[in-house]
């Protein structure tokens, strides 16, 4: 574990790698994206009749928030 202050190569939480990771920001939303997989993977392998359509199912699951952010955006006719 790295101590507050010393220097991290490949940072990636805005902080030039200085933080030592101490403010609970760098991993909030990858878990809420896993969870977010790993949900669309149920909802569209489930509903798939093939393998085959199984395989695009788990594809779409790993870009759902772009599938959501296109519905929010068609419903607000942006």
């Amino acid at each position: 574990m790295a101590k507050k202050g010393k220097e991290i190569k490949g940072c990636d939480c805005g902080c030039s790698g200085k933080c030592g990771h101490g403010h609970g920001r760098a991993c909030g939303g990858g878990c809420a994206y896993g969870l977010g997989v790993i949900g669309a993977a149920v909802y569209f392998i489930k509903g798939a009749a093939t393998f085959g359509a199984g395989v695009i199912g788990f594809l779409k699951a790993l870009v759902w928030p772009a599938f959501l952010v296109y519905e929010v955006m068609k419903f607000l006719k942006i």
